[in-house]
């Protein structure tokens, strides 16, 4: 009889376990989520029992959200003041984007789940998270859905719906931002913030490398996130010009800067500089550099700091960004400096002593990386148990089955 009973308990289990999960993401709005759900795809795939589906969620709304989307590349390169207006719509109005999400992708968004009948919905962008839980309730279709906030510290209403099932957090800040929001703090799981495995697996070499020897020209490295937005060609003059240095410049997507900066700096620093354009490589720059100068891009920095590259931070977008560079000080994974003025200053600080600085930030750096951030994840939400969600919801179980086959 127990081992019966044994037996009862585990098909039950497996029947509860998450097989087929939906991811929605986005493709152009930086390229933060598109590497997270790529860092998850790289585990899912490990299980051959499971099935995932990751879609870039503004491709549901047609052209106008597809159109929205695009134009966070341009919106945060030229005007960061209609980017942080934006923002502040978004913070003080969220059931407004809400609303307006939910009516443009619920039609698609429905013949989707109908399609791949998901155990799991798996959200990795604030504009799809009460705008599709709003789309669940209303049509009695009954699947969890789970948060992966994308944000450091400053977390957009957006993400935290006190209606998702979890939501999972990166840092102890956010988890915070989320309960001053009125999430309940059993419904919160702070598991990091995941990063592509290819960040990781030369991180090694730097256990071999000196960290700086006046004696050679040290690498910089100078980005700004996929979109390409910063004076990086004043930051690559005054490093260029006052250090033995070389400097390689990733511009993103902004082509155009791309061209002005080999046109204004290649001539008159030749071998000294090199400028690419977005580049699906970006680890292998990170690892042969001593120093990375870049805006405050959540992911931007998290696959820096995989890579033991110290920071610099020059930058952040108003609203999201705004206080990473304080978050980077705070654990000593680089240094802030946003006024050109003391670029000198700051990169003078960090090689005094034989670099002692930059070994202090990389020894620091080591402490804080976990390799296994995305393995955590996956694991996490491949273990929830849908038994007491089904409990939960049991009237509406029924409906949503007839819904699916039918």
């Amino acid at each position: 009889m127990l081992s019966l009973a044994c037996s009862n308990k585990l098909r039950e289990r497996n029947k509860n376990m998450i097989k087929n999960i939906l991811i929605i993401s986005s493709n152009f709005t930086g390229n933060g989520h598109k590497s997270i759900a790529e860092s998850l795809s790289e585990k899912l795939s490990e299980n051959k029992n499971i099935k995932f589906h990751i879609i870039d969620g503004f491709s549901l709304g047609g052209n106008i959200l597809i159109k929205a989307g695009k134009s966070y590349g341009p919106i945060t390169r030229k005007s960061e003041s209609l980017w942080e207006l934006i923002w502040d719509i978004s913070t003080n109005k969220p059931s407004l984007i809400n609303e307006i999400f939910e009516f443009k992708i619920k039609d698609n968004l429905l013949k989707l789940l109908k399609k791949i009948n998901p155990d799991l919905i798996l959200t990795l962008h604030p504009n799809f998270n009460g705008s599709v839980i709003n789309i669940l309730e209303k049509n009695n279709l009954k699947i969890p859905v789970v948060t992966l906030i994308a944000d450091l510290i400053n977390i957009s209403p957006l993400w935290a719906n006190p209606r998702a099932y979890y939501i999972i957090t990166p840092t102890e800040e956010a988890r915070d931002k989320c309960i001053s929001f009125g999430v309940s703090p059993e419904n919160i799981k702070v598991l990091g913030f995941p990063v592509r495995s290819r960040f990781y697996n030369s991180s090694h070499i730097y256990e071999e490398k000196a960290v700086y020897n006046k004696n050679k020209p040290f690498s910089c490295l100078i980005m700004s996130g996929g979109e390409g937005v910063g004076n990086m060609k004043n930051i690559a003059q005054i490093l260029l010009d006052n250090f033995n240095c070389t400097v390689k410049i990733v511009a993103g997507r902004n082509y155009s800067l791309k061209n002005k900066l080999q046109k204004s700096l290649e001539f008159k620093y030749n071998d000294r500089i090199e400028i690419y354009g977005f580049t699906e490589n970006i680890q292998e720059l990170m690892q042969s550099s001593d120093i990375a100068f870049t805006r405050a891009s959540p992911n931007v920095m998290m696959e820096a700091i995989a890579c033991n590259v110290p920071l610099v931070l020059t930058g952040a977008l108003p609203g999201q960004e705004k206080d990473n560079p304080l978050f980077a000080e705070k654990y000593n994974l680089g240094v802030m400096c946003t006024n050109l003025e003391n670029i000198k200053t700051t990169v003078n600080n960090l090689i005094a002593n034989s670099g002692e600085k930059l070994k202090d930030i990389k020894n620091s750096q080591k402490i804080y990386n976990n390799p296994h951030i995305a393995e955590n994840i996956v694991n996490f939400v491949l273990n929830i148990d849908t038994y007491q969600y089904k409990i939960q919801n049991k009237s509406s179980i029924f409906v949503y089955q007839k819904y699916i086959e039918a």
